[in-house]
């Protein structure tokens, strides 16, 4: 049973416990959480039709704990699944049923690796009644001021100034009671992602697929709605289900999505497998805040992958509308994360993401070698936050970019890449050159139209392609060392 004040009722739960098989420890972390949330959804059912309680009610986020007690060499190939140096680490873990099967990996690395059990037991961190009935459609938490007494008074509320990217940033190297780090976010933090995702995306979080496609366009949306629909035909591509917005879900080729009443800011698609190893579409629009805003809550989901496939302004007067920019560097004036992620960290390609882009695109365009490099350029592309910038006086704007050697510039590449490497998560972009400025072709109507119908297609099918030579790989190859840091947390 967890300690707690005589002034705080909390649920009667199992001690810490050691388990050496990973399957065991999750159905644990399982059953404390479900029980603590259980415990905080009734006892707020209840305050709301009787009225305040005597006591305040708490319940608390279980933990996953584990004691290392030498400098056991692990394997050097390995990027995740080990810890560097003896010590205590630890973390809180939120929704276990959502991360079973990547608890059960990241558990069982750990148990392997170090010879070691875990131990399972409720934490120190209370569970916000917010994240504790979010998704329970019998709950409804009104807002402040509805009920006759805070809220505050009698549950744990969301707390800001606990839910951040210390550890992902590295600047929090150990927790408040002298353990390190074991995952890259807290459950705080997850609830608060998961939360928004909802919001955001229209769907829920169990329906993200490990690899994600961004897009700032509609156009990619109705081309893999299309391809969504062909897959299911052919079950032998191993896809089961397509989820639009609203979670409407179809199975069949033939299924019925109803227009959505509300559109939500980020329109998000799934085309589902039944590993989770399916593909993700997000429309996130035009403009780095947005795509800030889709990574920093996709993130806490550990995807495999994200890849960027947009439009792109194109700078070199050699380029075509429609030619293919597979970025390799990153001119980063997109100015939202130079707080979490300073200018100066060079933010390098990833040669597993590079060669299943070219290899996608030589295998949809049939062109190889140097017949290849008539269509697609590789190089730097700029990322700006300022859409209008043909506005401006060109002589600072151009001067850089030409130093920088950039070959194209949009508003959304390098900040999704620059919160991959901050994340850790494997990264990518090829965009699809849709106007010129420097060289006088616009984006116009006419000229869109025709481009829109002979390109969006082929592009996302590139994109496809892609994150289906990705899904292949060993998890070890694509999660390389390249995106761990000194100080590394053992969770993927």
């Amino acid at each position: 049973m967890h300690d707690a004040p005589a002034t705080y009722l909390t649920p009667t739960l199992p001690a810490a416990e050691a388990f050496t098989d990973p399957a065991a420890a999750v159905d644990r972390l399982e059953q404390l959480y479900a029980a603590a949330t259980a415990f905080l959804a009734d006892h707020f059912s209840a305050c709301v039709t009787r009225g305040k309680p005597d006591t305040r009610i708490r319940a608390f986020y279980p933990e996953i704990r584990i004691f290392v007690a030498s400098h056991i060499k692990t394997d050097s190939r390995l990027s995740f699944g080990h810890v560097a140096s003896p010590g205590t680490y630890a973390t809180t873990v939120t929704r276990p049923d959502l991360f079973r099967q990547y608890l059960i990996q990241q558990l069982g690395l750990l148990i392997q690796n170090h010879d070691v059990p875990v131990f399972i037991g409720p934490s120190e961190t209370p569970i916000p009644v917010h994240f504790a009935v979010a998704g329970n459609a019998a709950v409804t938490v009104p807002h402040e001021g509805v009920l006759e007494f805070s809220l505050r008074d009698v549950f744990d509320v969301p707390d800001l100034s606990t839910t951040n990217d210390d550890i992902v940033n590295g600047t929090r190297t150990a927790n408040p009671d002298g353990s390190h780090p074991l995952a890259p976010f807290t459950a705080q933090r997850v609830d608060y992602s998961l939360a928004r995702l909802t919001h955001y995306t229209a769907t829920d979080p169990q329906h993200f697929q490990n690899h994600v496609l961004f897009t700032n366009y509609q156009f990619y949306v109705d081309e893999f709605e299309a391809f969504a629909r062909q897959a299911l035909a052919d079950p032998s591509q191993g896809y089961t289900g397509f989820v639009a917005t609203g979670n409407q879900i179809i199975t069949t080729p033939d299924g019925v999505i109803a227009p959505s009443s509300k559109t939500p800011q980020m329109p998000t698609y799934h085309l589902k497998r039944a590993d989770g190893q399916g593909i993700t579409l997000v429309n996130i629009g035009v403009g780095p805040s947005n795509a800030k805003t889709a990574t920093d809550h996709i993130a806490v989901l550990r995807p495999h992958a994200w890849l960027m496939v947009g439009h792109c302004a194109g700078l070199r007067n050699s380029q075509s509308l429609g030619d293919f920019v597979l970025a390799h560097a990153y001119l980063r004036e997109d100015h939202v994360l130079d707080d979490d992620l300073p200018i100066w960290v060079p933010i390098p390609a990833l040669a597993e993401i590079q060669i299943a882009l070219q290899e996608a695109v030589a295998e949809v365009t049939k062109l190889e070698g140097y017949e290849l490099k008539r269509i697609m350029r590789t190089g730097t592309v700029a990322t700006i936050d300022n859409r209008n910038w043909e506005l401006r006086d060109h002589s600072g704007p151009v001067r850089r970019l030409s130093q920088s050697r950039a070959v194209a510039l949009d508003m959304e590449s390098a900040t999704i890449a620059a919160n991959g490497f901050r994340f850790r998560v494997p990264y990518g972009t090829l965009l699809c050159v849709s106007d010129k400025p420097l060289h006088g072709e616009l984006k116009l109507p006419g000229m869109a139209s025709e481009f829109y119908r002979t390109q969006v297609s082929r592009h996302l099918e590139i994109g496809i392609r892609a994150m289906e030579r990705l899904r292949e790989m060993p998890l070890d190859r694509i999660h390389s060392r390249k995106l761990r840091s000194f100080e590394e947390t053992a969770f993927l």
